[in-house]
């Protein structure tokens, strides 16, 4: 035991228990048979979400190194992005093969009735390069243009919300319906894409977890005023 939490930081285990946790939740379910009424729709959903989850988590790793000066988050992007792509594999195979029996020409059709699924299937073609290029050897053969395509994932995220969005009901741009969840998943996006402006990186690289201390006990004990 004692090796084992040697090789691996509470940070990895977290991660793992965390990225198998939907799939193993799942099974316990059907098992116990415990699902909605609609099982299929609720495993696509139920994927769909945790690889989104999974995305952003990602896409979180850096800011937290940034400001919190803490290395071990960028060294764990790599596995959360990975996850986040098994789990999008997954919530596709069961749109095309649980849910529409691999009807090649019935998901076309729907592809083209639904522009959500279509925007779905763009991201997923988008972030397949992305999953089997993060390993290190691709990163020494494209060299440069390794973080160019990898930068794609900050468009590839917000294509991801609104899929997410559009397949809800409800309209997120007239804050109507069933958007909570798509609206929280957008605005947590746009603050990442907001920290990748130069000048904001910037101040946040020069911040520090002191800086942030020394703030919170500013506002807690604030100075009497002087008459």
């Amino acid at each position: 035991m004692k090796r084992f939490f040697s090789r691996y930081s509470p940070l990895q285990i977290a991660i793992h228990l965390y990225a198998w946790s939907t799939i193993a939740r799942l099974i316990i379910e059907a098992v116990m048979g415990t699902l909605s009424v609609n099982p299929i729709q609720e495993f696509e959903q139920r994927t769909g979400r945790q690889a989104l989850t999974l995305l952003v988590l990602s896409l979180a790793c850096t800011p937290i190194s940034t400001i919190f000066k803490w290395t071990e988050p960028i060294k764990r992007r790599r596995t959360l992005g990975l996850y986040a792509f098994m789990y999008a594999v997954i919530h596709a195979i069961i749109f095309v093969d649980l849910d529409y029996g691999l009807a090649w020409s019935l998901i076309a059709k729907t592809i083209l009735q639904k522009p959500y699924i279509l925007v779905g299937m763009l991201s997923f073609l988008l972030l397949t390069p992305l999953a089997f290029t993060s390993f290190d050897i691709w990163k020494r053969r494209l060299g440069k243009n390794w973080k160019r395509l990898h930068q794609l994932v900050y468009f590839i995220a917000p294509l991801v919300i609104l899929h997410y969005a559009w397949s809800k009901k409800g309209n997120i741009f007239l804050l109507q319906g069933d958007i909570v969840r798509p609206f929280v998943y957008g605005l947590i996006i746009a603050v990442f894409l907001i920290f990748r402006i130069p000048a904001i990186r910037k101040s946040l690289a020069s911040f520090s977890p002191r800086q942030l201390t020394l703030l919170l006990k500013r506002n807690q004990h604030p100075k009497a005023d002087t008459p």
